[in-house]
């Protein structure tokens, strides 16, 4: 990859508003763009999150939290200016996934992705408040909440019970 050409691009998104596209072909494990922002102690990562909730529920709006795991004691707020990877969409079928290397993190292609392709990967959020976390991918095995790969057999089985308790 070359280190001085950018491979992506900021358009609107059927996903969620904004992402980031492919701007040329991209190999499978290629880096594409580093998640940057403030560091932030898990204290205060807590109280940021709170915020930008209660900022979200005033407004009538979902997510835009941008609190990304970066180790035990650290968080990195990617909701600045400088941070172009806050707008790579979630999807259930992603084409790239994270990397923390050195302290960094990376977006990586886990496949080839075409030029004009938006650039995704799975937020890997847990069940926690799940219902909260509406997903708009479009996947074939999407089952429209944002719950990482290997909880959505556990998502699914609860839908299925809450409808068979509506019957």
């Amino acid at each position: 990859m070359n280190k001085e050409k950018k491979l992506y691009l900021k358009k609107n998104s059927a996903i969620h508003s904004s992402g980031l596209f492919a701007k040329y072909d991209i190999q499978s494990g290629d880096k594409i763009i580093e998640y940057v922002g403030e560091k932030l102690t898990k204290a205060k990562s807590d109280i940021i999150a709170d915020v930008h909730i209660e900022a979200n529920k005033k407004a009538g709006t979902n997510g835009a939290v941008y609190l990304f795991t970066l180790n035990k004691t650290h968080d990195i707020n990617g909701k600045v200016p400088w941070n172009l990877a806050k707008y790579i969409n979630h999807s259930c079928d992603p084409n790239c996934e994270t990397d923390i290397v050195r302290g960094r993190i990376w977006i990586s292609a886990i496949k080839d992705i075409k030029k004009g392709d938006e650039l995704t990967y799975d937020y890997g959020y847990d069940m926690y408040s799940f219902e909260e976390h509406p997903c708009r991918c479009g996947s074939k095995n999407c089952l429209g909440y944002i719950v990482r790969s290997n909880l959505r057999w556990r998502v699914k089985k609860k839908l299925e019970e809450k409808k068979k308790k509506s019957f």
